[in-house]
């Protein structure tokens, strides 16, 4: 179920299971009306300085929004997330817009950081438009191959920029509520973990830690793919 944009969060509810685990770097946000975040487009002292305070205060205003919904996460076990699509806000899209590599290869459609950053207000007016209306659309990802040390290549696909920012948007919300779930142990597809603090804690582990039997752990794909980023136990 859906609700409006704007509307109060009483009505969000969730299931999770306790997590054993820390909750991850908080952000978050209720979204303001679209004449709150046009700006004169005049380039002067004045503009700039608005628009530090603009991007700060979107940005306490994200996270307040995604700890509201990791509280009801933790807190709600046994129900459902019936409303989170209007959290999916403009201030939302502009905080992870900002996340992105402002040098990262285009999408199919050619279009770059800079370019899209130039006319931000707008362009973000007009894609949480299409969001909420039902009319975004994805493209199709830019295929391209990277060369591999064993002479292999690894295919990558390159999303166009406004995907990104909706797919971030979306994993951000998504991730308030399914970090409650992990244990301490899973670094798979985790906000701030990668295959690098995998290794280090099953170092620390082996170390540390009588062990007797390694049931599996995957080194090989650690450090050519990234493909495997949980740990398997040590005994």
């Amino acid at each position: 179920m859906m609700h409006g944009h704007g509307k109060s969060d009483a009505a969000i509810v969730a299931v999770k299971p306790a997590n054993k685990a820390e909750p991850a770097a908080e952000q978050s946000a209720a979204a303001p009306t679209a004449a709150e975040l046009v700006e004169p487009s005049a380039a002067t002292e004045g503009n700039a300085s608005q628009q530090s305070m603009r991007r700060t205060q979107s940005r306490v205003s994200v996270s307040q929004v995604l700890e509201r919904i990791r509280k009801v996460a933790r807190e709600k076990k046994e129900e459902k997330f019936t409303a989170l699509f209007h959290h999916l806000s403009i201030d939302l899209l502009e905080e992870v817009f900002f996340e992105l590599k402002e040098n990262a290869a285009p999408g199919v459609d050619g279009l770059r950081w800079e370019d899209y950053e130039a006319n931000l207000e707008r362009n973000l007016e007009d894609l949480h438009d299409r969001v909420q209306r039902g009319a975004y659309r994805a493209l199709p990802s830019r295929r391209v191959y990277i060369p591999k040390p064993d002479g292999r290549q690894r295919p990558l696909a390159v999303a166009a920029l406004e995907d990104k920012i909706v797919q971030r948007g979306v994993a951000a919300l998504l991730n308030a509520i399914y970090e409650e779930d992990f244990l301490g142990f899973s670094y798979g597809f985790r906000p701030g973990r990668g295959t690098h603090d995998a290794l280090d804690a099953l170092v620390v582990g082996i170390e540390r830690r009588k062990v007797n039997w390694i049931l599996d752990a995957d080194i090989q794909s650690f450090l050519d793919d990234a493909s495997y980023y949980t740990l398997a136990c040590a005994i």
